[in-house]
């Protein structure tokens, strides 16, 4: 299919004192970019007390964007992401920029300070999100690295350290790890003194061994989970495999930690699969632990540090300008990003 940049910007008269953005806009449900985002002139959010507003510099894509562009699985619709199109109309929530304004309320931030988190609507000039949602940004990284963190490397913190309790010497094997959420989980589990295999498609398997994983699998040409080899942690990400699979490459005392998942269809999900896990961990030997990451700032604080001294790199596969945005959620929706996709504003 012929790549389409998004429509040039719509002219929208400004009503009085309102100042205007460039934003890309999506109002209806689908699964073809192409025909949803639209690049327009949109007034810049505005901000309560309690927030900062943004400049952004750099918004980081993930799978949680297609999600939410498609609005599936269903069940997101009536938890209230909004009944026949996003309730939010600008995508986009990982971001990193520079402080415009702050509230009244707001203390420890000033304009002009560098930052990275999230908020609602990346995809734009300008966003608005609460001061707990951002923490400064890491200075040995870009604006573009650090829009690749706050998602993917807080996810990765708290699938390893919280769900799976990783320690020193443990093997765990990454299903997914050439993704944005994998790359990281490689790093993170090496960096906390485990033997890491890292699992992905053919063609990123050199992407996971630079990355510092000890073995590399391919798992379109070996199966993962014959019981050959046995894990004390799996971390699934985005994964359909069942759980019997899963729980044969586990030691009988291991931990599998699932975060996403693409299977299940369009009403539930991967929910299905994740509701059977939780069901059945109490009556097995193993841990089995689904989770949904929260954003909180002492995560981004932790992957800040952690990014400053070295330990974890983002690996940035594409950056698209704005008015690409179209491009690098296609990119990435289709399957082939390595590492994380970013969008440069």
């Amino acid at each position: 299919m012929a790549m389409k940049a998004a429509a040039r910007p719509r002219p929208v008269p400004a009503a009085a004192g309102q100042v205007m953005m460039q934003a890309i806009v999506q109002r209806r449900y689908g699964t073809a970019p192409e025909d949803l985002f639209r690049l327009e002139q949109i007034a810049r959010p505005a901000m309560n007390d309690d927030e900062v507003l943004i400049r952004v510099r750099a918004a980081g894509v993930d799978r949680g964007t297609v999600h939410l562009m498609a609005g599936t699985p269903h069940l997101m619709r009536i938890l209230g992401f909004g009944l026949r199109g996003p309730k939010s109309p600008v995508p986009g929530w990982a971001v990193a920029g520079t402080v415009e304004a702050v509230g009244t309320k707001v203390t420890g931030l000033e304009p002009g300070d560098e930052v990275f988190g999230t908020c609602r609507g990346s995809f734009a000039q300008y966003a608005a999100t609460r001061a707990g949602r951002l923490a400064p940004k890491p200075a040995s990284l870009t604006f573009e690295q650090a829009a690749a963190m706050p998602g993917s490397a807080t996810t990765a913190l708290q699938a390893l350290r919280d769900k799976a309790k990783l320690r020193p010497g443990q093997h765990v094997l990454i299903i997914g790890a050439s993704g944005g959420v994998g790359t990281f989980a490689v790093q993170l589990a090496k960096a906390f003194g485990a033997e890491v295999t890292g699992a992905c498609r053919t063609g990123k398997t050199d992407l996971v061994r630079a990355l510092g994983a000890d073995h590399v699998l391919d798992y379109t040409r070996e199966d993962l989970t014959t019981g050959r080899h046995r894990y004390d942690v799996i971390i699934d990400i985005g994964g359909n495999r069942r759980l019997a699979h899963l729980r044969r490459a586990l030691t009988p005392k291991g931990t599998l930690v699932i975060t996403g998942g693409e299977n299940g269809g369009a009403l539930l999900g991967g929910i299905g699969r994740n509701l059977h896990a939780q069901l059945l961990s109490p009556f097995v030997s193993q841990k089995l632990t689904v989770f949904i990451a929260r954003q909180r700032r002492a995560d981004l604080l932790t992957v800040r540090e952690l990014a400053d001294s070295g330990a974890v790199t983002p690996a940035i596969d594409r950056s698209y300008p704005l008015s690409q945005a179209t491009a690098a959620v296609r990119h990435l929706a289709d399957g082939h990003a390595r590492g994380k996709v970013v969008i440069s504003i």
